[in-house]
């Protein structure tokens, strides 16, 4: 069968004599450069005004509570509970009738009440002051706490304390974790990919290129997504640019590798490096426009979300994706060839050398030991990757309100010290939003088991809003039971919905596994698809996307036993499979599109053996180099401060690792050796 070589159409050829062109490949180089820069300097961040339900998700009770709340008046306000104690409740020092009466006057000062709402605990050592803050938005509200905790620092008795907590205390320190992260974020990001491009490319300066093309492109990307987002009214809160620039970095410099990877070696067969350059793109366009298309589609599938913040996620890192590759594919193969052989210095590539396919690399010799003995080495690949998911079995999903942060902050350390003093669900009230009769409300809830107390806490326009207390802590069994159990006893009574803290939770725990069911087939088949369509094959696309699958399952279970052995992790966040899956499969068929386009290719020359052997040493390092690069930049999340990114980047790190250390390297060979030509069934490579 005749072979049409990539990218050798008339207009990919025009493109390339432009881009490799003595006089034209500068501006090619410059013109994606200052265009990038100008999107920059020009557009700042895009805004668009934060709801309540951006990250509930939709159809769901404690959500439609949220929703019928947005009637009430004072909207527009959040609470702040203030914990007033003399130290931990087991030092047994009560307050005294004089500092209650003094915290009495700081609350009314501070409320504006003449009545203020502040209640001593049975025990006497603590109190709670009631607040109602002025402010919607997230950054309103963490201004008003800020401004509430160095008031209450000038105004206490002697030997009292005061920790602000409640929706308000826990909106503010979320916000705060993230002061400055995605900053630290970058710089971190910039410096790992810096390093590793180093290492990899043992030059001082070569690694400079792709790390200028990439990180302006990673600028850009977040300058052109969150404006995007604001456009289509599309959610997206904080953590999103910083997944998105992880993204960027990690499969910008993934292209640049294999670009660069396929340059070096034509620079090793051809003087004209022009000539080489336009080879290279020729044979590294396919397999980069061929990934970025299929993660572009993979991610888009979190459309299919019923989380807002998760749909404004995918469509943030679809434009990722596209912008890394426009600039992979469009920018750096001009700046490249601009520059002598003698950026790669000191291991300038020259003519009459070895290239990376007829190189005796460790990759190379790796797949002989695989070709010599495929069945056994695949079948202890496949058991090693089943004992390290075994751990998964006892995976537990859904993270409270206090185990989302990495650094207790000071709204968790006021709830626990709530805790020691009231009824346990008095940091976090469940509440009930209703339109019906507010006493027949109060007595149907009142009347459930777990139910310490129910209080109106606004009422207008038909809408009641209750406080309701429950004995037992958020996160608990007693905690879980009570708000199905409420849910029970109000299902009769319409528009009446359960909401708060405990009840997001376990909504948000539902949404998440109707998410998996939903978009992790349309995952798996886009990926198919993708494979069959590029290899224009049956056999290897299914089998390779068996393999990313039990990488996946692998890298969760691996992970797990990390989190709960070492860090110390009660649960997984619900959000973290989904995503873990969608970077794993989508990234992963990176590797996959990388190593068997050019065993495709090898294969047509030099039959299915060699023609695998040749392509794991030419891919072998930088399909190692590119993991290795793509896992570091992945744990680099644990920069931003929240679990649930933490454990999102150990997840992916560990994963990718697997991927191309031992399925790619061992797994994926030994599938080949044993099935041959029926590999790349039904096409006919062979001459």
């Amino acid at each position: 069968m005749a072979h049409r070589t990539p990218g050798t159409n008339p207009i990919a050829s025009r493109w390339l004599a432009l881009a490799t062109g003595r006089g034209t490949a500068w501006v090619v180089a410059l013109v994606p450069l200052l265009l990038g820069l100008a999107v920059i300097g020009a557009l700042g961040d895009g805004h668009r005004d934060r709801l309540p339900t951006d990250q509930l998700p939709a159809g769901y009770d404690s959500t439609a509570a949220v929703e019928l709340a947005e009637r009430l008046p004072d909207a527009g306000t959040s609470t702040a509970i203030v914990v007033f104690s003399t130290g931990p409740a087991d030092d047994g020092v009560a307050l005294s009738q004089e500092q209650l009466g003094e915290l009495g006057r700081v609350v009314a000062d501070l409320s504006g009440d003449e009545e203020p709402v502040l209640v001593p605990s049975e025990d006497g050592t603590a109190a709670l002051g009631i607040l109602t803050l002025q402010a919607a938005s997230a950054s309103e509200v963490a201004a008003e706490v800020s401004d509430l905790r160095q008031e209450l620092a000038t105004q206490l008795p002697d030997g009292v304390v005061a920790q602000v907590t409640g929706p308000a205390g826990i909106e503010a320190d979320l916000a705060a974790v993230f002061d400055g992260a995605n900053v630290r974020l970058l710089a971190v990001t910039a410096l790992v990919v810096a390093v590793l491009l180093v290492v990899t490319y043992r030059s001082p300066v070569v690694w400079i290129v792709p790390l200028l093309v990439v990180g302006i492109a990673d600028q850009t990307a977040a300058r052109l997504a969150t404006r995007l987002l604001a456009l289509v009214d599309v959610a997206w809160n904080e953590s999103t640019v910083g997944i998105l620039s992880v993204l960027v970095f990690g499969a910008g410099t993934n292209y640049a590798l294999l670009l660069i990877s396929r340059y070096r070696d034509e620079l090793r067969v051809r003087e004209d490096r022009r000539e080489a350059m336009r080879v290279a793109v020729r044979r590294t366009v396919e397999p980069v426009t061929a990934s970025a298309g299929t993660v572009v589609v993979g991610v888009l599938a979190l459309l299919l979300s019923l989380v807002p913040t998760t749909r404004g996620l995918g469509l943030a890192c679809a434009v990722g994706i596209v912008v890394a590759a426009l600039f992979v594919l469009g920018c750096l193969p001009s700046a490249l060839v601009l520059l002598p052989r003698g950026v790669f210095w000191p291991r300038e590539p020259r003519v009459g050398e070895s290239t990376a396919a007829q190189s005796r690399s460790v990759w190379r010799r790796v797949g002989e030991v695989v070709a010599r003995r495929p069945i056994p080495v695949g079948l202890a690949v496949v058991v090693a990757l089943g004992v390290l998911a075994t751990p998964g079995l006892g995976l537990r999903l859904g993270l409270d309100t206090a185990d989302q942060f990495l650094t207790k902050p000071e709204a968790i350390a006021a709830s626990e010290r709530i805790v020691e003093s009231f009824p346990a669900g008095t940091a976090n009230p469940t509440t009930i939003v209703t339109t019906q009769d507010a006493e027949r409300v109060v007595a149907a809830a009142e009347a459930v088991d777990g139910v310490a107390s129910v209080r109106p806490a606004a009422a207008a326009d038909g809408v009641t809003q209750l406080q309701v207390v429950l004995d037992a802590a958020e996160g608990s069994e007693g905690s879980r039971a009570a708000v199905v159990d409420l849910r029970a006893a109000l299902a009769d009574l319409p528009e009446t919905y359960v909401g708060g803290p405990e009840a997001q939770t376990m909504d948000g725990t539902a949404a998440a596994a109707r998410d998996r069911e939903l978009i992790v087939p349309i995952i798996l088949v886009v990926v198919l698809v993708a494979l069959t369509l590029l290899l224009r094959a049956v056999v290897a696309p299914v089998l390779l996307v068996l393999t990313v699958v039990g990488t996946y399952f692998a890298a969760v279970g691996a992970s797990w036993w990390i989190f709960t052995g070492l860090l110390g992790f009660a649960a997984l966040d619900e959000g973290v499979p989904l995503l873990a899956f969608l970077f794993l499969v989508a990234l992963g068929v990176d590797y996959n599109i990388f190593l068997v386009t050019r065993a495709r290719e090898e294969t047509r020359e030099h039959g299915p053996r060699l023609g695998m052997l040749r392509a794991l040493g030419a891919t072998g390092g930088v399909i190692t180099s590119a993991g290795i690069l793509l896992a570091a930049v992945f744990a680099t999340l644990g920069v931003l401060p929240l679990v649930v990114l933490a454990q999102l980047g150990v997840v992916v790190c560990v994963g990718v690792l697997l991927d191309t250390l031992v399925v790619r390297t061992m797994l994926v060979p030994a599938l080949a050796f044993v099935l041959r030509e029926r590999f790349w069934w039904p096409q006919r490579l062979l001459r």
